[in-house]
């Protein structure tokens, strides 16, 4: 058949491998763009992901800042280099395990059992460091040195540790260091687990500042799940031998960041006067506030108990933390600005201000006193502390003797509204802006205050929502519901030192003065001072005032006495004397006083409580302070808080 021979292909063949050749070249130039994507376009991104798998950067922790008195002759809290003693299981053989475990239970007193289980749990990663003590002391570093043939395997890895060097004195103040807790790491970026941050007091105010930026040393590794095993040298510098598996590593030189020291903090603090004050309130609860009169500088926030930090920081010292934090009356908590009061007498001194300054009363005008007050039309009366009574005052002897039937009337005219502004003028039952944590604002109240109140109480007795004239009674000698704080009354006594101006009281030395204007006129501070002069002066013939024992010969210091009543009067008169009454049931002792005739003049408020009277339990305590600050201690100190402050 002509033509007709076996066909070479089939029909379409060639139309085939066409399609085949382009899907094949289409494959290719989807390879080549992708490979132009990885090793081109995206290969930073690439060679970060692999560096990342190959590097490792390990935290180095930055120092934290010191915090100093107002120069750096004076240490309040800085670092020391701590030891830990850390086991590698590794190069311990197993037969010697035993007998390192017990020749280190002989030489610190361990639990063999509890490290000896560590260690097999450790057996997987044989080059993981167990922490065997924390904190190690001098004594026990060195008998371990001495045995240290017979404990292979075993390390010292020194690192800071934060230490007060004046212990309990100021403990308060400086705050302490704990870890940070879960809550407060869902917050931040800037913290690991098991890091330490300031709790209370300068610690936590200035934590930002102190903590420092870290560094990092990085790591050559090429199993990313085995753990580098950080060690010191004798410097207490960091470095890395292998990871938890025993694999040899390699610091990255080019790749390490020092860690950046936290920012020392200077403050006013007089560490000598706050370690007196404390001294002299042992053996009672209560506070001293002691201020630059002129700048709000504070030299003082003595509070009594106290705790030491350095228990927080230090290992072994659990017993002492719960009784610190479980103990009443509470160690940790500075009742300078922490804890109100009632004022007692002591608000005399801002009563007589606004009376004086809304011209309710001059320096003349006199009232009464047979021993009680009563208002118009009521039956009750209102006590003098002087049940015989004072006789006809004025101003001057009313501050002096502390007169309550004179303020009794100078509040009723004075009115509740007049008060209360005058209170927040002179800062009383305000926060004072302090820069310290957790500072309370107390309370001087109003006719709003007690509406609102009463309403929650009483919501179907409108009646009791009211002011009543009463209650302005009450609230003139500082009883009722006021309640402030001693280092509010030392900025009331500072007004009337410096000339009538309030100031912010601050411990941080960088921060600027914050001064008012003076409000209140020359001719009521030299009334007031007249009346707390007298208060503090040893007239002959007598009376003399009530504060007469904090008298210091060659010192002028104005001062006011205060007893602030827990119960009524009528509770006292089942008892024959004043020691019989139950101690939580005693009235707390005040006195303030300022002195405006030195430099630096101060001002200082004492508060003892359930001391009794002012003029008993605090007043003595004044004239010791001032004795200290201005008599007892070398000229340079003295200038150091003029200077500085």
């Amino acid at each position: 058949m002509p033509g007709g021979g076996k066909k070479t292909h089939y029909e379409g063949f060639e139309r085939r491998v066409h399609i085949f050749a382009f899907g094949l070249l289409g494959a290719f130039a989807i390879l080549i763009m992708g490979l132009w994507q990885l090793q081109i376009v995206q290969w930073y991104d690439y060679r970060q992901v692999a560096e990342c798998n190959r590097l490792h950067p390990q935290r180095l922790e930055a120092p934290r800042g010191m915090i100093y008195g107002p120069d750096t002759s004076v240490v309040l809290a800085d670092n020391r280099p701590s030891c830990d003693l850390v086991l590698v299981p590794a190069e311990c053989s197993e037969a010697d395990v035993p007998g390192v475990c017990s020749r280190l239970k002989e030489l610190l007193d361990l639990d063999a059992a509890a490290l000896l289980d560590k260690i097999h749990k450790s057996e997987l990663q044989p080059y993981r460091q167990i922490t065997v003590k924390q904190d190690v002391s001098k004594n026990d570093l060195t008998r371990v040195e001495e045995y240290s043939y017979a404990l292979p395997g075993l390390y010292t890895v020194a690192r800071p540790q934060r230490r007060y060097l004046y212990g309990k004195t100021a403990g308060q103040i400086l705050g302490y260091m704990a870890e940070i807790g879960q809550e407060e790491l869902k917050q931040t970026d800037q913290y690991e687990l098991g890091d330490l941050i300031g709790r209370g007091g300068l610690e936590q105010m200035y934590e930002s500042d102190m903590r420092g930026t870290d560094g990092q040393l990085v790591i050559n590794v090429y199993v990313s799940d085995r753990r580098p095993q950080l060690r010191t040298d004798a410097y207490g510098n960091p470095y890395v031998e292998v990871d938890s598996y025993g694999r040899k590593l390699k610091e990255e030189p080019e790749f390490r960041i020092d860690p950046q020291p936290g920012r020392s903090l200077f403050t006013t603090l007089d560490i000598d006067l706050q370690q007196y004050c404390e001294s002299i309130l042992e053996g009672t609860v209560g506070g001293i506030a002691v201020l630059n009169a002129n700048t709000g500088a504070v030299l003082t926030l003595a509070s009594v108990p106290g705790y030491d930090p350095n228990i927080f920081v230090t290992f072994g010292r659990d017993t002492e933390r719960l009784e610190a934090v479980f103990a009443r009356p509470n160690p940790m908590t500075n009742r300078c600005y922490r804890e109100t009061y009632a004022p007692g007498s002591v608000f005399k001194v801002m009563l007589a201000i606004a009376a004086l300054e809304e011209g309710v009363i001059n320096e003349n005008t006199q009232f009464f006193c047979p021993g009680f007050y009563q208002l118009q039309g009521v039956e009750r009366k209102w006590r003098c502390w002087n049940h015989s009574g004072h006789g006809t005052v004025s101003i001057v002897d009313a501050l002096a003797f502390s007169c309550d039937v004179f303020f009794y009337n100078v509040g009723v005219r004075l009115g509740v509204d007049r008060i209360k502004k005058w209170s927040e003028k002179i800062g009383l039952g305000a926060k004072t802006g302090i820069d310290l944590p957790q500072e309370v604002e107390g309370l001087i109240p109003s006719r709003e205050w007690k509406e609102a109140e009463q309403k929650k109480l009483f919501p179907e007795k409108p009646w009791e929502w009211k002011w009543y004239p009463g209650n302005t009674v009450n609230l003139s000698i500082g009883q009722g519901e006021a309640a402030v704080t001693p280092l509010q009354n030392a900025i009331m006594v500072a007004a009337v030192v410096n000339g009538g101006r309030r100031v912010r009281p601050f411990i941080n030395m960088e921060m600027v003065p914050q001064i008012s204007e003076p409000f209140i006129s020359e001719n009521t501070l030299r009334i007031v001072r007249a009346g707390m002069q007298k208060c503090v002066e040893k007239t002959s013939p007598p009376p003399t005032g009530t504060g007469k024992e904090a008298k210091v010969p060659g010192i002028t210091v104005l001062g006011k006495t205060g007893s602030a009543q827990m119960v009524s009067i009528d509770q006292y008169k089942e008892f024959k004397n004043e020691e019989d009454i139950p101690y939580n049931l005693r009235d707390h002792a005040w006195f303030v006083c300022g002195v405006p005739d030195r430099d630096p003049p101060i001002a200082v408020a004492i508060l003892v409580e359930h001391g009794h009277h002012g003029s008993s339990a605090a007043a003595p305590l004044a004239k010791k302070v001032i004795e200290h600050f201005y008599l007892q201690r070398s000229p340079a100190t003295i200038n150091l808080a003029r200077e500085g402050l």
